[in-house]
C-alpha cells in the first residue's frame, strides 16, 4: 500500500493499522485519506477540519472530550478518531457506503435534510472516494492472539 499510494512506509502502516483496529477496509481508509488530505498530516481545511482524515474538533470531542487541536494533528490520533467515526456512520447507515461517506464529508444534518426533501445529497465526494473501489468497506476486526 505504501508504494501504491506513494506514501512512506510508516504512514502507510499507521493508516492500515488504524483501519484494521476500527474494522474498516484499509483500501477504503487510504482512499478517504487521499481525498481528504492528500496524505498531509498538517492539512487544515477552510472550515477547520484537521489532519489526515480531516476531523472536525467537535466530532473528535465526541470520542475524546479533552482532545485538543494540536493532538488532532498527530496521525495516530487523527486516524483512530476519523476511522472510528466513519465506521460508526457505516453502521448507522446499515452499510450504505455512499450515505456514510456523504455524512462524513457534509455532516448528518445536511444529508438528512436533502433526503427528507427527496433530493440526492451527493456532492461528488462519494464518487471521488469510491471510483474503482470494489471492497466491502467493513471488515472483521482482528482479535489479538495470546
Amino acid at each position: 500500500l505504501s508504494r501504491r499510494w506513494l506514501v512512506d512506509t510508516r504512514l502507510a502502516q499507521q493508516i492500515h493499522d488504524a483501519a484494521v483496529e476500527t474494522a474498516l477496509d484499509p483500501e477504503l481508509a487510504f482512499r478517504v485519506v487521499n481525498v481528504e488530505s492528500q496524505f498531509k498530516a498538517r492539512a487544515t481545511s477552510p472550515v477547520g477540519a484537521i489532519g489526515l482524515a480531516q476531523v472536525m474538533l467537535p466530532t473528535a470531542r465526541a470520542y475524546d472530550p479533552d482532545i485538543t487541536r494540536a493532538e488532532l494533528y498527530r496521525p495516530e490520533v487523527n486516524l483512530r478518531i476519523g476511522f472510528r467515526y466513519l465506521r460508526e456512520l457505516l453502521d448507522q447507515h446499515h452499510g450504505d457506503l455512499k450515505l456514510a461517506l456523504l455524512t462524513y464529508n457534509r455532516g448528518g444534518v445536511a444529508v438528512q435534510n436533502e433526503l427528507a426533501l427527496g433530493l440526492d445529497p451527493s456532492n461528488g465526494y462519494d464518487t471521488k472516494v469510491t471510483r474503482g473501489y470494489t471492497g466491502t468497506a467493513r471488515i472483521k476486526k482482528r482479535v489479538a492472539s495470546r
